[in-house]
């Protein structure tokens, strides 16, 4: 496993991430394989863990908390705050003392430390954003607050889904540790402008979707059936899945020894710019641990691959179920 710093908070994270959504928050949840998977990353190098307290009010931090009981300091554990709202995404016009007041902040703080069973969190971020909040900075003196007091180590934002240009105010701005945003071969809108503000302000970067929600594992083909409880039904139609299949088929000429398979070289492509700290794809068993944890091997796609990439870029403009 490689490792990388994330952004100036000093914090040295693993460049393969365990995306915890899944284990907390969607699906069919089977804990005992949740655990194993958890720990089976552990093993492997993986040292940065991403939750929420909306990943089933609490619960994937609580599964994180009980399998890392014993080496809560060897791990980074970064989790979020949803907006007092509850709605996703927030826009411009929805003031900062609405989505994120400070005793929000603090409040969700407190409950997440408490499920993690932890005196600390490394990264706290928010759930959603707007570059309107830079100019709205009660969120910003909440948590400068949890960080004298030794509750939280760094901050930052997770950007509102699909919004590659977001946080790119506050990437220049420079006031937060890191940025969360969708970055993958079919969105590659971030490359643009955030990921070089970022690159410049020292503003860690956590890449979430790699797989474009399973689009870019060529798992999810034409026909393919949805298990019960799997939000992705709605999201990735027959006619999108339709639509999908020939740009999905024509990434498999890229494929190489180093990068096997499609979810190897979306991480790769990931990892290739320098601005990325780490790729969080979402794990809830010890075989997606295992596939995922190889690709972290110090051998990065080159200019030439990257460059043709580019031409492959699907800005497809679908928004998830409850942003409809």
């Amino acid at each position: 496993m490689q490792y990388r710093q994330l952004g100036k908070s000093g914090i040295q994270i693993s460049e393969i991430g365990f995306g915890a959504w899944g284990i907390g928050g969607w699906g069919a949840r089977d804990d005992g394989e949740a655990t194993r998977a958890l720990r089976r990353a552990f093993e492997l190098g993986v040292n940065f863990y991403d939750t929420a307290l909306g990943y089933g009010n609490g619960h994937s931090e609580s599964l994180i908390g009980k399998a890392f009981k014993s080496e809560r300091h060897q791990i980074v554990i970064a989790s979020k705050i949803p907006p007092k709202t509850f709605r996703w995404p927030v826009n411009p016009d929805e003031s900062a003392s609405e989505t994120f007041p400070a005793a929000w902040v603090i409040e969700c703080t407190e409950k997440s430390l408490k499920h993690l069973g932890t005196e600390y969190l490394d990264v706290m971020q928010l759930h959603a954003w707007t570059d309107a909040y830079c100019q709205q900075t009660e969120w910003l003196e909440a948590f400068q607050q949890l960080k004298q007091q030794g509750k939280i180590r760094a901050f930052g934002v997770s950007v509102n889904d699909w919004d590659a240009h977001g946080g790119v105010g506050l990437a220049k701005a420079g006031l937060v540790d890191s940025i969360q945003v969708i970055y993958n071969i079919f969105e590659q809108r971030p490359a643009e402008a955030l990921l070089p503000a970022a690159l410049a302000s020292h503003t860690g970067i956590i890449v979430r979707v790699p797989f474009e929600e399973g689009l870019l594992t060529g798992a999810l083909k034409p026909g393919y059936r949805f298990a019960e409880g799997d939000w992705r039904a709605d999201w990735l139609t027959p006619e999108r899945l339709q639509e999908a299949a020939p740009r999905v088929k024509a990434l498999e000429q890229f494929l190489a020894p180093d990068r096997p398979t499609l979810p190897a070289l979306a991480l790769k492509f990931c990892l290739s710019h320098p601005a990325v700290s780490t790729v969080i794809p979402g794990m809830r068993c010890v075989a997606n641990v295992e596939a995922n944890t190889a690709v972290s091997d110090g051998v990065l796609l080159d200019n030439a691959t990257l460059s043709k990439l580019k031409e492959h870029a699907f800005t497809h403009g679908w928004s998830y179920p409850w942003a409809a």
